[in-house]
């Protein structure tokens, strides 16, 4: 294990954090929040010291970087990013418990958008903006936002491949340019470009520029933390209209637009994961429409409805317009499922990703069509292309590690003596990096009753969920802190 490498990327993942924390700050300063300032300045003057002793230890780090060292940089990085980002909230004492503060900044990293405060309205700006832009920081990933704006002097080493594999979500990573670090610079600028659309278009509806960029910040990283305990359902429907479709945006592939970029339409149409994305979220209205069509007033409402939950569950962002936890079981099984299946490959949503899920219907398709015909040869093929067996094998270890910690994390968090559909719907919520479940964790409901147990565990399910398990489980491994 190269740990000074791991150490030089970890300062500078301290030092760009504290950066990020000026503008919350400097809000804080303009509205005279005297306690948030103090919070803000002694989480940058941590992070800056944090960064600056271990530039010092970590001097003359030796170049050889590995996938081991990738793993261990994300996990290490993101656990350590929340360990400072959670300071403002305690410090301030707008979130008097540091656990629940830990809870809160995690749910903000990870795009999760489950939070332990019972009155959104009662934070000060500075703490709101942080709160919220903290999605669009883990959206993409704070590592890729370092491979981007890095010098390109470690060319060659093999680190940005193996930082970008280990943060990114889906089964697989590839290069939209030859040059990973290309590949970051553009998937950032798109990120870019779009979060600035959004907050023209929620402009242009009359929402104020502090809120407009707070919610853009939540959708552009689906996460869903709002400016009102309401969420969205205070909202015009106009408001409601765009965020839904920018929501679904976010939880296209990034790579698609690139290809858009290159007028390549035609590759596009044809993308397999796009089409069942959009068929997904297609049939998941209409079904829940139809289900729920008593519910409400009018054809348009219960569409707009709809068509917000099924954006906002399916791209794991958890924003709400209506309470959800009131509709049939019929419409609350397909969110359930929609938790599950998540967004695309290649976004900013979570969940299992339609990419994989593709790939464990084919995986499945191809053993079946093996057993009838033992010595046919049968391929998994993904947008014309041969699906490689390595990326086969690790989706399947990917699902057995999902189930294991789905339920692992549901029977120590049954501890608190919550129902059965409440501990459920959680720890989805948060593995999944969604946000409101059902019952007493739904969209009118938040995480404060759980203990601080639940809260650490579910933290960690987190963790592991945005970053797509593997690196938060090498960290358990003996095998990762041996010498090569």
């Amino acid at each position: 294990m190269n740990y000074k490498m791991v150490g030089r990327f970890l300062s500078q993942i301290l030092f760009i954090e504290a950066l990020f924390m000026v503008p919350a700050l400097c809000i804080s300063l303009y509205c005279a929040d005297a306690m948030a300032v103090k919070g803000f300045l002694a989480a940058i003057g941590v992070a800056v010291g944090a960064a600056v002793v271990m530039h010092l230890l970590c001097k003359g780090a030796p170049s050889a970087f590995y996938a081991k060292e990738g793993f261990v940089c994300v996990a290490i990085s993101w656990i350590a990013m929340s360990l400072v980002g959670c300071l403002p909230f305690y410090i301030s004492r707008e979130i008097p418990g540091f656990i629940d503060g830990f809870f809160e900044i995690v749910s903000g990293f990870t795009t999760t958008g489950a939070s332990i405060v019972p009155a959104v309205e009662e934070l000060s700006k500075g703490i709101l903006y942080w709160r919220s832009f903290s999605h669009w920081v883990g959206g993409m990933g704070v590592l890729v936002f370092l491979l981007a704006i890095a010098p390109s002097g470690e060319q060659g080493k093999g680190f940005t491949m193996h930082l970008l594999r280990a943060e990114s979500p889906g089964p697989d990573v590839g290069k939209l340019v030859p040059k990973m670090r290309k590949t970051a610079a553009i998937l950032y600028i798109i990120y870019i470009v779009l979060t600035v659309l959004d907050i023209l278009f929620l402009l242009f509806g009359g929402m104020d520029l502090f809120e407009a960029v707070c919610h853009a910040f939540g959708t552009a990283g689906t996460g869903g933390f709002g400016v009102k305990n309401d969420s969205y359902a205070s909202y015009s429907p106009y408001l409601q209209n765009v965020t839904t479709v920018f929501m679904l945006l976010f939880g296209v592939n990034f790579s698609c637009y690139y290809l858009l970029l290159l007028k390549q339409f035609r590759s596009v149409f044809k993308d397999e994961e796009l089409r069942t994305y959009l068929l997904i979220v297609l049939g998941s209205i209409l079904l829940i429409a139809w289900n729920t069509r008593e519910l409400y007033g009018t054809v348009e409402e219960t569409l707009r409805h709809s068509a917000f939950q099924v954006a906002s569950i399916v791209t794991t962002t958890g924003y709400a317009t209506t309470d959800f936890d009131l509709w049939p079981s019929f419409s609350k099984t397909i969110l359930l499922c929609l938790m599950v299946v998540g967004a695309s490959a290649g976004s900013t949503g979570g969940g299992l990703k339609v990419g994989r899920f593709m790939l464990l219907l084919k995986g499945l398709r191809r053993n079946i069509r093996r057993m009838l015909s033992p010595r046919r040869v049968e391929l998994v093929r993904n947008n014309g292309t041969v699906v490689d067996e390595r990326v086969l094998d690790n989706t399947n270890a990917y699902l057995a590690a999902y189930v294991l910690i789905v339920f692992g994390v549901f029977a120590i968090i049954s501890l608190d003596g919550f129902s059965t559909g409440t501990n459920f719907s959680a720890v989805l919520a948060c593995f999944n990096n969604i946000g409101p479940g059902l019952e007493a964790v739904g969209p009118t409901c938040n995480f404060s009753q759980y203990s601080g147990l639940s809260k650490l565990i579910l933290s960690w399910a987190m963790l592991a969920g945005r970053l797509e398990i593997f690196p938060i489980l090498v960290l358990f491994s003996r095998d990762t802190w041996k010498g090569r």
